[in-house]
């Protein structure tokens, strides 16, 4: 597993940049303006544009110690689109660069979500279309086996969705505006709050959020405020997943800004989850995909100098109690041999002992 060329590895840091810029000059036109508000002892920017009743309607931003957000609230009237040259940008990094980008509909669902505000109220993709963009945020090629999907998976803290005091439009407006079949579905408990929706082909958007209790909340959906009408599913170990999450691009049209888990995180949790998958014929094979998307990003972070954080995420997991490293164990006890004797090598070498949870 090799790095692309530098100048494809230039070309999407320029393009995050541009979808940067690009997403303030499409949210916030000049006739607004930006304002700090305090909210519990922590600065955070809205923006402020002018109602129809002569009064003004806000809207959430971000932290104000959030660097690239205050370089574009000084900037942002000189921020300018150019979507025929990021177009150019990807067409570039899919067809030369041989990088990955989803396909249509998961675009064309990821896309939506994100000018609708998804990722400006900090919820996170995650799942394998999140898998598919540490393609471009790693600059290597992934193998085509490990990023096929049928859904799109979302997770949003439930703090930062109580807090925000912001919203996105409904969900279901947003996602029949792609494809008007999406229907919501019944929740398993009986709640009539929706936490997946699916279309008539079968394609789901799901929502999760990390588990704020005891496992008797692990089949009860959550409320959350932030996410237009939908609710979450509550699930362990997720908190360690989106935490501290890294800002990449998807591959699609003229490029999505997107927030993912870091790859490392994303690596280690794949771990835990394939130790408690069932061993029916669909646990065992989404079991088998965890683990292969595992290995690829632990060579990955390798290949790409980023031994330290895959170290450190690993370290942080064994170090939460004897649950999480029960969890890792018998995850791990499921990589083949071969490969998972790299893996523990790697380990070894970094001064973590898999094996022993150490």
């Amino acid at each position: 597993m090799k790095q692309i060329d530098l100048i494809f590895r230039t070309m999407v840091a320029e393009l995050g940049q541009r979808l940067l810029d690009a997403s303030f000059t499409a949210e916030y036109p000049l006739d607004g303006r930006f304002v700090p508000v305090t909210v519990k002892d922590r600065k955070y920017w809205y923006f402020d544009t002018p109602s129809e009743d002569g009064g003004k309607n806000r809207r959430y931003v971000g932290p104000v110690d959030d660097i690239e957000i205050n370089r574009r609230v000084e900037n942002f009237k000189f921020i300018k689109d150019d979507v025929k040259a990021r177009r150019k940008l990807v067409s570039t990094l899919v067809r030369e660069a041989g990088l990955i980008a989803p396909e249509t509909l998961t675009g064309n669902v990821v896309e939506a979500l994100a000018q609708a505000g998804l990722f400006r109220l900090r919820a996170c993709l995650v799942g394998t279309v999140a898998f598919q963009t540490y393609s471009a945020h790693l600059g290597i090629r992934l193998p085509s086996a490990s990023i096929l999907t049928g859904d799109a998976d979302i997770a949003q803290d439930y703090a930062i969705s109580a807090e925000v005091g912001d919203s996105l439009p409904p969900i279901i407006d947003i996602l029949q505006s792609i494809d008007p079949t999406f229907r919501a579905l019944p929740h398993r408990s009986g709640s009539p709050r929706s936490t997946t929706f699916r279309n008539a082909t079968g394609y789901k958007v799901e929502f999760l959020t990390g588990n704020r209790g005891s496992d008797e909340y692990l089949d009860k959906s959550a409320d959350m405020p932030a996410l237009g009408g939908a609710s979450a599913d509550p699930l362990r170990f997720l908190d360690f997943l989106i935490y501290n999450p890294v800002r990449t691009v998807l591959l699609h049209k003229s490029g999505v800004s997107v927030i993912v888990p870091d790859p490392a995180r994303f690596a280690v949790h794949k771990i835990i989850v394939a130790g408690r998958r069932p061993t029916e014929t669909t646990g065992t094979a989404k079991r088998d995909k965890d683990l292969r998307q595992a290995i690829i990003l632990f060579e990955a972070l390798i290949e790409t100098g980023r031994g330290d954080s895959l170290a450190a995420a690993m370290e942080e997991a064994l170090e939460r109690g004897e649950s999480w490293r029960a969890a890792i164990k018998l995850g791990a006890r499921h990589i083949p041999p071969k490969q998972g004797q790299y893996i523990f090598d790697t380990f070894n070498e970094l001064g973590l002992d898999l094996r022993e949870g150490k």
